[in-house]
């Protein structure tokens, strides 16, 4: 009889590590379960949620590894600081791992969904023989777990391992961001534009009073904020301006800002993003509108639009070059952006 080790690896640099037995050929997800052993690379970022992510996990592992231990190596990573689950993942998919999973909030998350990514390809691609495909899964553990939201997911990790062990998959749905420079970025949930996005750059500061961080960012960008007028260009066709924009949300999936249901019609397996646009909203219609935006029920408000796109440029029409940008709750500078759908582009167990 053979027998293999489950491998618990703690990572503090960018590598990947298998376990000690791994055999070859495909892992598949779909409609059935685990066929063989192979490797599951989880990604863990400790210091998530104000640490509560490192000490939860602890108390996860015994069971994760009596659930799926017998049936696959479980890879441990922990990312060492930003951008670090990039590299882990990266590394991940070239050694052929069947999945990696993100167990944190949408951050770690974002960053796992970039190292699927490389200079504008998809890893899995780099290798012209390869024709393995590694999956992309989720424990949400973290400060927010939007993402998980427009599944149904609970923030229940117990729930999140069953779902590992069936093994079901789908194709999801990714966007990406290109600005005048640099590499692209790719996102999962929501990119947003403005005042939204200046919050979330505040809440940043706050992650340590949880689902609070949000109504301290919003605060906070409130201060000094004006509407600003923007044109915007969908699916390459002509320009169109929107004058007084509050804030403009570009959704693959549905919720925001620690529970915001802000693109009610997105679905991140339809191939295209639901774009919705808030116009001269007041710092009251956000209190008196509140309710609205958080069931879903905002885009028959005056002054709220919304449209399918598989595309969207948008630009300042003063060029100030102060108008935020961020993708799943991360920063990612000013305008002008460029947002495309990735249709089907990832493999996700679900």
């Amino acid at each position: 009889m053979m027998v293999y080790r489950v491998a618990v690896v703690a990572m503090a640099k960018p590598s990947f590590l298998r376990a000690d037995q791994s055999m070859a050929g495909n892992l598949s997800f779909e409609h059935t379960s685990y066929k063989r052993r192979g490797d599951l690379v989880f990604v863990i970022n400790p210091k998530g949620a104000n640490g509560r992510t490192g000490k939860e996990w602890k108390k996860l592992v015994p069971y994760l590894r009596s659930r799926l231990g017998r049936d696959c190596n479980i890879c441990e990573s922990f990312t060492s600081g930003p951008s670090h689950a990039i590299d882990i993942t990266r590394e991940a998919i070239r050694e052929g791992a069947d999945a990696v999973i993100a167990v944190g909030g949408d951050g770690t998350l974002h960053e796992v969904v970039n190292g699927f990514f490389w200079e504008g390809k998809p890893v899995s691609t780099l290798d012209q023989g390869a024709t393995h495909t590694t999956a992309l899964g989720l424990i949400p553990l973290g400060t927010g777990s939007d993402f998980a939201r427009t599944f149904g997911w609970k923030n229940d990790p117990n729930e999140a391992i069953e779902r590992i062990a069936k093994g079901m998959k789908s194709r999801i749905d990714v966007g990406v961001i290109s600005g005048k420079s640099g590499e692209p970025h790719y996102f999962i949930n929501v990119a947003d534009i403005h005042l939204s996005a200046k919050a979330g750059y505040h809440a940043s500061r706050y992650k340590r009073f949880g689902n609070l961080c949000y109504f301290f960012g919003a605060l906070q960008a409130f201060t000094g904020h004006s509407n600003r007028d923007l044109k915007i260009k969908v699916n390459d066709e002509q320009w169109e301006i929107f004058s007084q924009v509050t804030a403009l949300c570009i959704g693959n999936a549905k919720f925001f800002g620690g529970g915001m249901k802000i693109t009610p019609n997105a679905d991140p397996c339809n191939g295209n993003f639901e774009v919705v646009i808030l116009q001269d909203f007041k710092w009251y219609d956000f209190i008196l509108k509140l309710h609205k935006l958080y069931k879903g029920t905002h885009l028959s408000v005056k002054n709220v639009h919304s449209r399918s796109v598989q595309s969207i440029e948008v630009e300042e029409i003063a060029g100030s070059g102060s108008i935020y940008v961020q993708s799943d709750g991360e920063h990612l500078g000013f305008l002008p952006q460029k947002f495309c759908i990735l249709p089907a582009a990832i493999e996700m167990i679900h």
